[in-house]
């Protein structure tokens, strides 16, 4: 029997967000250009991009307390807020040009207008949070915050967090209402389907087992299908490895010296759910608190109205779980079997680095429905046990590195590409904001990657992304127009939406 091979341009590895983002910004770019999808699962977005695998934020900075740090000084460090606020403003940008080009039909299906508030308790924090509101609502991109301490009128903004509130504690919070819900998988399944009209190659039911380099300089990787038991070989220039929680295993088959001295660190995510639908209906926000001192970054815990197939949803999450797989359909063995003889001592630096982490991991899995029932009772001072379900959230693996500034070891909390020098191979890693920012990431992808071309595809670029090389806090005549253009294409100026 022939074994399947083939040669093609590009070859995208995962059908989630982030290949879906590649693919379509490559098919805009180079549209002659053949590329082949390989995905293990039966569907796009079925892993890390699916809507009950994610928090669905669009990621804007806008309420995520850990994108603003406070100084020993008692101000507010914002740089990294206004950093992830204009890559956001990009992937609105590429969205709007899809709608626009009618690449993609039907915007609602997967981005609905929703304030974004952050909420706190203590006076130390609220203290905190009237200096990051006044550090924030000068910038131009956080244009029209509110801020109270007044429990009347938190009780406007959320009622069901504020009535039955016993304790005389003071709380406060933020409110802007150019916050989104982003449903990433609905949107990955959307451009899959973009890219299967353009005649993309998209083969379900594979999954790449090795990569490696050919004498003339292409990658080639080995491929089994899954529904027939056949290995295949297909050939490519350029590699994307796209593949959430696996890619560092492809990284490290492909022997690039880029992908040496890093490690990967699984964490597993819980939701509750609520399944009242009198409790979800007066909820209408995406409130995020503080994280507990001690715990890391992706534990702020937060109360989301989400829309998933067409249906109002609340959630609330998220609980940290400890799993050694790197993907929710991964294997047992996946953490120990990325330890290789060149990151050991990055991981076992990481090991004694991080006991805090490992102790709060372990604390975690150890709690009961009724104790994550108290942590949900901080925000929800009336919540009933009976309304409300565990949900398994997707496999999150943070980076282990070697940096400068941390050491060896140092756990990254945030999404990092991996590039070949030649830059004929990529891998992207890490975690949030990931899917938010996944057209940003994309951009650099190819600038690093495609260098000879970028000066010839700039005027395209600029036409799918127009603030693309200016700073949208400098322009603020650009991010206006950019706001109103974005808000009124993909329908974010509506009110909520009713379902029947």
């Amino acid at each position: 029997m022939s074994i399947r091979e083939t040669k093609t341009d590009v070859i995208l590895i995962g059908a989630g967000i982030m290949s879906a983002t590649l693919g379509t910004l490559l098919k805009e770019l180079a549209p002659e250009w053949e590329i082949t999808v390989f995905e293990k699962l039966a569907n796009a977005g079925e892993e890390s991009s699916n809507e009950w695998n994610n928090a669905g934020t669009g990621h804007a900075a806008l309420c995520e307390l850990n994108y603003t740090v406070e100084k020993p000084d008692g101000s507010v460090d914002i740089s990294k807020a206004i950093k992830i606020n204009e890559q956001f403003q990009v992937s609105m940008q590429f969205w709007s040009y899809l709608v626009n080009s009618k690449l993609i039909q039907n915007p609602q299906d997967f981005i609905m207008p929703l304030p974004h508030m952050s909420f706190v308790q203590g006076e130390q924090n609220v203290t905190f949070l009237k200096n990051r509101f006044e550090a924030l609502s000068n910038n131009p991109l956080f244009k029209g915050m509110e801020f109270s301490d007044d429990p009347e009128k938190l009780m406007e903004w959320i009622p069901l967090m504020i009535q039955d509130r016993a304790s005389n504690e003071p709380i406060a919070a933020t409110k802007i209402d150019s916050g989104t819900d982003v449903n990433f998988g609905a949107l990955t399944r959307m451009l899959f389907d973009h890219l299967e009209s353009k005649n993309v190659d998209i083969n379900y039911n594979h999954c790449v087992s090795d990569i490696k380099r050919t004498s003339d300089g292409l990658w080639e990787l080995k491929v089994r299908n899954s529904a027939s038991g056949t290995v295949e070989r297909h050939t490519a220039k350029f590699v994307f490895i796209g593949g959430g929680g696996g890619s560092l295993h492809l990284l490290q088959k492909s022997g690039i010296p880029e992908g040496k001295h890093i490690g990967g660190f699984p964490v597993s995510g819980i939701f509750m759910v609520c399944n009242n639908p009198d409790v979800v209906a007066q909820h209408h926000a995406k409130v995020y608190g503080k994280a507990k001192v001690g715990a890391p970054p992706m534990s702020v815990p937060h109360l989301d109205t989400r829309y998933i197939d067409n249906k109002k949803s609340l959630l609330f999450g998220p609980f940290a779980g400890f799993s050694p797989k790197f993907l929710k359909t991964g294997s047992m063995f996946d953490l120990v079997t990325s330890v290789k003889q060149n990151n050991v001592l990055t991981m076992l630096a990481a090991g004694a680095k991080e006991m805090s982490l490992t102790k709060y991991l372990i604390q975690q899995v150890m709690l009961s429905k009724e104790q994550r029932m108290e942590e949900l009772r901080e925000f929800i001072p009336n919540a009933k046990l009976e309304d409300w379900d565990l949900v398994v959230a997707g496999q999150r693996v943070q980076v282990i590195k070697d940096t400068e500034a941390g050491g060896k070891g140092t756990l990254q909390f945030g999404t990092e590409v991996i590039t070949a020098a030649d830059g004929s191979i990529a891998a992207l890693l890490g975690a949030s904001p990931g899917a938010s920012t996944a057209v940003q990431v994309m951009l650099e992808v190819i600038n690093k990657c495609f260098p000879q071309h970028v000066k010839e595809w700039e005027p395209k670029i600029k036409e799918m992304i127009p603030s693309y090389g200016v700073s949208l806090m400098e322009s603020q005549e650009l991010l206006h127009e950019i706001h109103t253009s974005t808000a009124q294409t993909l329908g974010l100026c509506e009110k909520e939406p009713v379902f029947s």
